[in-house]
């Protein structure tokens, strides 16, 4: 049994990679079940803190992955419309575009909402990268997270 719950790991390992990348497949959770099913096994691996610890740190930088394009929108010279535009972007991209509505979704919305503002194409466009530069941000925190947590997986069994 326990060659079941390993190999479902890194599957999962494997799905939680690609989806740091991906963005409609949220890749810190996917891999953090990997060290579930390791945990499942005759002989358990972690503690339940840890367990615990790595859950709250998925769910974390999964969460943060949504709110920092707009962080970046602000950052970089963004009004309130820009962020709004970016959060508006994120949600249409989401559900009209998947998975590039994503990545597009925000950046367009900052954009949009940035001109609609009465700001210059440059400001818009300055705006507007700091939506992206957020997402770049945040696909490379969830990749060190699973990163990590992969670390975890394959250096306990």
């Amino acid at each position: 049994m326990d060659w079941l719950w390993i190999g479902l790991g890194i599957i999962f390992i494997l799905i939680g990679f690609v989806g740091c990348v991906l963005p409609i497949i949220p890749g810190p959770p996917l891999s953090f079940v990997a060290l579930i099913f390791l945990q499942l096994t005759e002989v358990p691996r972690f503690s339940w803190q840890f367990i615990l610890l790595w859950g709250l740190i998925a769910a974390l930088v999964t969460a943060l992955d949504y709110v920092v394009p707009a962080y970046g929108t602000k950052k970089l010279g963004g009004s309130r419309r820009g962020v709004w535009g970016s959060v508006l972007g994120l949600v249409i991209g989401i559900i009209f575009f998947p998975p590039l509505g994503l990545i597009i979704g925000p950046i367009l919305g900052a954009l949009v909402g940035e001109m609609t503002g009465g700001k210059t194409t440059e400001q818009a466009v300055k705006s507007a990268l700091g939506s992206f530069i957020g997402f770049v941000f945040g696909t490379v925190a969830k990749l060190i997270v699973s990163g990590f947590i992969a670390y975890y997986f394959f250096s306990n069994l």
